[in-house]
């Protein structure tokens, strides 16, 4: 546990390790019980210097890009689990290089580069992304399966025998959902895709399980899976691919205050992180970040607004207003809760403000600072 965040430098993304750990032992736990495989999802979580540590636990990592892919292949060791809604003709080679598995978006994606597919040096095991057109997620950049999505291919485009070399199916419609929508997501896509299911070795339903949140029911996702399993014999994988699931609540992100302004009797704390550039999902989602040592806004108690560093008039925290014990000032430490999964891979160097840096605070009570960004990270992204 981290008593002392003035030991960290300002800004940075800080993981515990112990707090990852538990989240790989309940996951593992899960592969263990069910008997299914659970990847890490590189667009939630792609923190690689503790991908060492998280091969311990699971088998592998699912990518969307070519850069996912390599990393993944260089980092953990292992080829990944490949699906992206368009595959470029220039470096589809090299991602099936590093590639174990690859899904297609679309038939007219697998009818381009199947051949390309059959004649490669090594094995690739080919599967096609399904969209069963039902999921519970409400905000419609984060649904899948919102009526005119270009992700995945729709029941009725596909007949009643999967297409040649075709090995299994890839579904993702849940975002941050418990085992009960899984269900009922189920129910949807055996009643679709059943038949297809029983001509498939393996079987990957994606990402968005928050199987690591507190009030999860693990027992339930594990019967669920079992059931699932017995209904398709068929089945050599089952495969869960999250991402948030390994990053949630195993770190921060520490900022400090560099001025304080007013406005129309609301004070500001202006920020050494942004929003838009550090935190986008705060401003897309959108949703209101945990503060460390505060609460939503309380009468008799000091009310700040946070202020992120960029010139983007929206760079703030919309989403409502912070209570804190007594008056913040320049140089005190405000440390965002949870921001390890997805705020991370999400960056940018919008503005060329400070990015912020990179370290783990270890089990033994030591922290280690992995990276720092300067000029020529701002400047390498240009030309």
């Amino acid at each position: 546990m981290i008593e002392n965040f003035d030991r960290i430098p300002s800004p940075c993304f800080v993981l515990e390790e112990e707090l990852l750990d538990i989240n790989l032992q309940i996951l593992d736990l899960v592969q263990q019980e069910a008997g299914v495989d659970i990847i890490c999802a590189l667009k939630g979580y792609a923190m690689w210097s503790t991908f060492p540590h998280i091969r311990k636990y699971l088998p592998g990592a699912t990518a969307s890009s070519l850069h996912e892919a390599r990393l993944i292949f260089e980092e953990m060791g292992c080829k990944a689990h490949t699906y992206a809604p368009v595959f470029l003709a220039d470096e589809f080679d090299e991602l099936l290089a590093c590639s174990s598995h690859l899904s297609f978006n679309s038939l007219s994606q697998y009818e381009r580069y199947i051949h390309r597919v059959k004649t490669a040096p090594e094995p690739v095991s080919v599967g096609l992304r399904i969209n069963p057109e039902y999921s519970e997620v409400d905000t419609d950049l984060y649904n899948p399966a919102m009526p005119g999505s270009r992700l995945g291919i729709t029941r009725d485009q596909l007949g009643d025998v999967l297409p040649e070399h075709v090995d299994g199916l890839h579904f993702h419609v849940l975002c941050e959902n418990d085992s009960f929508v899984l269900e009922r997501t189920l129910e949807r896509v055996e009643s679709a895709f059943g038949s297809l299911i029983k001509q498939c070795r393996w079987f990957n339903m994606g990402g968005g399980h928050h199987i690591t949140r507190k009030d999860y029911d693990v027992k339930h996702l594990v019967d669920l899976l079992k059931g699932f399993k017995k209904r398709y014999p068929n089945l050599e994988r089952v495969i869960l691919e999250p991402g948030e699931a390994i990053g949630w609540q195993t770190g921060y992100l520490v900022s400090t205050v560099q001025d304080i302004v007013y406005n129309k009797g609301i004070r500001i704390a202006m920020l050494d992180v942004s929003f838009s550039a550090h935190m986008p999902d705060c401003l897309e989602m959108p949703y209101k970040p945990r503060i460390l040592n505060a609460t939503d806004a309380v009468p008799g108690k000091p009310v700040y607004r946070m202020g992120g560093g960029t010139c983007l008039a929206g760079d703030f925290m919309g989403m409502g207003d912070y209570s804190f014990d007594k008056e913040l000032k320049v140089g005190d430490k405000i440390v965002f809760d949870d921001m390890i999964h997805y705020t991370m891979v999400k960056t940018t160097f919008f503005n060329g403000v400070k990015h912020p840096s990179i370290g783990i605070w270890r089990a033994d009570g030591t922290f280690e600072l992995l990276r720092q960004f300067g000029y020529e990270d701002y400047k390498g992204k240009l030309s």
